[in-house]
This record gives C-alpha cells, sequence and structure tokens, in this order.
C-alpha cells in the first residue's frame, strides 16, 4: 500500500466512525420518540432499558452505514478539495479514479461485513429487540393512585381516594369497590398504603370506615340481605402480581421473517411455495369436480353457436317455473361464491407471507450493496462541492439520503403488494441512484463546475446578455 492510499484512508476512516455514531444515535432517538408512550409510566429497570435500547441499535446498524459512508466521503473529498490537495493530486497526474480506488475497497469492505452483520446477528437482536418490546407495550402502567381519579387496573377492583398526602403513602376518604364480592363497597375516613418488600402486595390498613355487602338471592326479584360492618381499623390485601414486568417465549416470534437469516429464509421460501402448490393442487380439485371447465370442445357439439331467438333469459323459462329456477340460480351462485372466497383469502395470505419472506432475503443484500453505491456518489460530489466540515457536506448528505431512503420504502411497499419483483422493488432505491452516482463522477473527472455559484452567476449574465440582441431597436 502506498503512502497516498494510506493518507485518503486515514483522512476516511476518521469521519466515518464520528458520523456512524451520530447517525446510530439519530436513529435511536427517532425509535424512542416512536414509542415513548409505551416506555413512561412502566416502572421499567435500567436493565431493561439498556436492553431495548441495545437491541434496537445493533437492528439499525446497516441503516446507519450508508449514510455514514455518504457523509464522511463528502466530508473527506471537501476537505481535500477546500484545502487545494485534490488539485495538487491532479496536477501530479493522479486521476480522480485512482485516488478513490483505496477507499473504493474500504466501502466494499465494509459493504461486505453489513451483510455478514445483517444475516448473522440483526436476526438475533430482531428477535430480542421485538420480543421485549412486545412484553413492555403489553405490560401494565406502574401502580399510581391519584386523588379524584377512579382507579380500575387492579383486577376486579375500583378505587377511590379525595386526598394524599405529600409522603404518598397516607390517604382520605377512600372508597373501594370488590366486583368479585357483588360490588361489594368499603367506605373509610383515612389509610394507609403499604408496599411489601417484594412488591406483590399492596395493603391499605384503613381506619374509621363502613364495609357494605348484599346477600342471598342477588339478581332475582327477591332482593338479599344488605350487611353494614362498622370498622375501627381495617387491612385490605391487593395482589400487585399483574403489574410485574413477565417476559414471554421468544419462541413465539422466532418463525417470523425479519429473525432468520439468508439460509433460514431460503428453507422457509421454499417450504411454503412447496405448500401453497400443494393447496392450489387441492383448491384446484375441489374446483374442477363441482364447477367443471372443458379444455376440448366434445364431438357432438356444434361448431359454432346457433343464434338465440329470444332476448332475455326469464323468456326461456315457463311461468310456472320462472319463481323456482331464478332462485336455486342465485341460492347456487351464493354457494359458489362463499364456497371460492375462504381458499382465495387463505391462497392471498401465503401468497403475501411469501412475498415478505422474499423481501427480507433482498434487503440484507440491498442495505449492504447500498454502501458501495453512497461512496460512489459521495466522493465524486465532494471533489465537486470542495467544501469540508459538517454543514455542507450534511445538507447533501441528508438531501440524497432522503432520496435513497423515499424510493426504498416506495420499492418496499410496491414489491409486498405484489407490483413489482422482490428484486425489482427492494433494488429500485440503488437502481436510482447508481445513474446519479456515473454522472457526478463522469463531472468530477472533468472538474466541472456544478455547484459554483459564480458559474450560475455568468451563465445568467450570458443569457442576458444574449436576449438584449433581440430588444427592438427603437425608431426615430
Amino acid at each position: 500500500m502506498k503512502k497516498l492510499d494510506k493518507l485518503i484512508i486515514k483522512t476516511f476512516l476518521g469521519p466515518f466512525v464520528a458520523t456512524f455514531f451520530v447517525t446510530l444515535f439519530v436513529l435511536v432517538m427517532q425509535f424512542l420518540w416512536k414509542y415513548v408512550d409505551d416506555l413512561v409510566g412502566k416502572g421499567l429497570d435500567t436493565g431493561v432499558i439498556i436492553q431495548l435500547i441495545s437491541y434496537t441499535s445493533a437492528t439499525l446498524v446497516t441503516l446507519a452505514l450508508p449514510l455514514a459512508v455518504l457523509l464522511s466521503s463528502i466530508m473527506t473529498f471537501g476537505n481535500l478539495g477546500e484545502s487545494f490537495e485534490l488539485v495538487a493530486l491532479k496536477s501530479s497526474g493522479i486521476s480522480l479514479l485512482r485516488f478513490i480506488r483505496p477507499l473504493l475497497f474500504v466501502c466494499t469492505i465494509i459493504a461486505f461485513l453489513a451483510f455478514l452483520f445483517a444475516n448473522y446477528v440483526i436476526p438475533v437482536a430482531n428477535l430480542q429487540a421485538k420480543s421485549l418490546l412486545y412484553d413492555i407495550t403489553n405490560s401494565k402502567p406502574a401502580f399510581n393512585i391519584k386523588a379524584g381519579v377512579f382507579y380500575k387496573d387492579i383486577p376486579d377492583y375500583t378505587i377511590k381516594v379525595a386526598q394524599k398526602d405529600k409522603d404518598n403513602q397516607t390517604i382520605h376518604q377512600v372508597m373501594i369497590i370488590d366486583h368479585k364480592n357483588g360490588n361489594a363497597m368499603i367506605l373509610a375516613e383515612k389509610g394507609q398504603m403499604v408496599l411489601t418488600a417484594n412488591k406483590r402486595f399492596l395493603y391499605f390498613v384503613l381506619e374509621n370506615g363502613w364495609r357494605y355487602e348484599e346477600r342471598g338471592n342477588r339478581g332475582y326479584t327477591v332482593p338479599g340481605d344488605m350487611i353494614r360492618q362498622g370498622f375501627k381499623k381495617y387491612s385490605k390485601a391487593f395482589d400487585l402480581s399483574s403489574f410485574a414486568f413477565n417476559r414471554l417465549n421468544m419462541d413465539l416470534f422466532a418463525s417470523n421473517q425479519q429473525m432468520l437469516n439468508v439460509r433460514q429464509l431460503d428453507m422457509a421460501i421454499d417450504s411454503m411455495q412447496k405448500a401453497e402448490k400443494q393447496f392450489s393442487k387441492t383448491v384446484n380439485a375441489y374446483v374442477t369436480v363441482r364447477y367443471p371447465f372443458f379444455k376440448w370442445k366434445d364431438s357432438a357439439w356444434a361448431a359454432t353457436a346457433p343464434p338465440l331467438k329470444v332476448k332475455r333469459f326469464e323468456e326461456i323459462v315457463p311461468d310456472k317455473s320462472r319463481r323456482s329456477v331464478l332462485e336455486r340460480s342465485e341460492q347456487n351462485l351464493r354457494e359458489t361464491v362463499s364456497a371460492l372466497d375462504q381458499p382465495t383469502l387463505e391462497y392471498e395470505d401465503k401468497h403475501n407471507l411469501i412475498i415478505q419472506h422474499k423481501v427480507e432475503w433482498q434487503r440484507k443484500f440491498t442495505l449492504a450493496a447500498a454502501c458501495v453505491v453512497m461512496f460512489l456518489i459521495g466522493a465524486p460530489l465532494g471533489s465537486i462541492i470542495r467544501k469540508g466540515g459538517l454543514g455542507t457536506p450534511l445538507v447533501f448528505a441528508v438531501i440524497f439520503f432522503v432520496i435513497f431512503n423515499v424510493f426504498f420504502m416506495i420499492g418496499e411497499k410496491m414489491a409486498k403488494s405484489g407490483v413489482m419483483f422482490t428484486w425489482s422493488g427492494m433494488w429500485l432505491s440503488n437502481i436510482v441512484l447508481l445513474p446519479i452516482a456515473g454522472f457526478l463522477i463522469v463531472k468530477a473527472m472533468n472538474d466541472s463546475q456544478l455547484f459554483n455559484k459564480e458559474y450560475y452567476f455568468r451563465v445568467i449574465q450570458q443569457v442576458k446578455k444574449f436576449l438584449r440582441r433581440f430588444k427592438k431597436q427603437p425608431t426615430i
């Protein structure tokens, strides 16, 4: 490796590492903003939050890499162009393609590592992140009784307190409705909320109150006995096990296409395609037996259909049989539609599941190849704009990344809906950006002034000068 190659690689690696972690941080924050309502108020431990962020960060690595490569390549070549190092290299006879060759090799290695990461690490991270997020979103909020609000999160109980002291334990004007025992009601002037050490049970130690309960024939015309019991001190226990954060078995999520690598996806797609063919044969056999469609003409059939002597079908059927014939026809039609609706929906579900697996298979290669495509855009773009730092390169990087993301989402949706093939839909963003990369490389090799304001100012002045020639000369 020559000194020039070492120089350009060292210049690239610093901004790449920095922009990668900044991009990953932004994507993780976007995830947290999306699910902040599901995370807040659940009483989750710090370890659970750290696990969720760690697994989510791993799933976003392949999406952060293309943007990091784009931004760092623009910054690298922009800094070299701003300090006139590119001019010196070109004047010494070194072409732009020779100059970007070592970085192209580095980006190819990054793309290969991105594919390995997407194939072996992200399926495991997806399994952990999706299952953990599911458990968090389906867990109950932390126990928190507010003054003046009916609290119903404890199963079979409704609790209301008129006032809570600052110690968050002393409560006043307590009302407890027990739905298990026929809506029995407890009223007390004050009390204390005591939580056990293992946070499994909550005790209400109530003072000066009454307990109302109806016993006997509840729900019948004969009323039951109304029992009222007064107390000076009464203890009521509530089971808080439903508020504990419990993890489901992760094997329930293991069959999802996002949790599979390429080899597992190939096996799943092959199995589903065989099942789809077998299902089609079964439905075809069922349909052709009940509703035959003859491929070959019978020897007794006429070559052409004879002309009908009537204008409407009802004229053929006698009047006394017309009603029964129409009713039977409608009944057969309804039975046919209902018999074919369920197989149609089942076939669509099977086919859509195959498409989703194929889309996930293509995604592992698409995002890896996007690293190389983004570099082919960023390197010539940085040498053209000749601006270093983080300002101008960030603007151009965001523009091209938005273009990439828009076409990527459009292609994915069109592939999942069956409008496009899965490979063409998932590779749509790279196919669109690759000609742009070629255009920028040609312009950079020819020292184009594509983003130079003075160039466009001179062009506008020349256009104005050309238009003045066609102005009508004043007559004398």
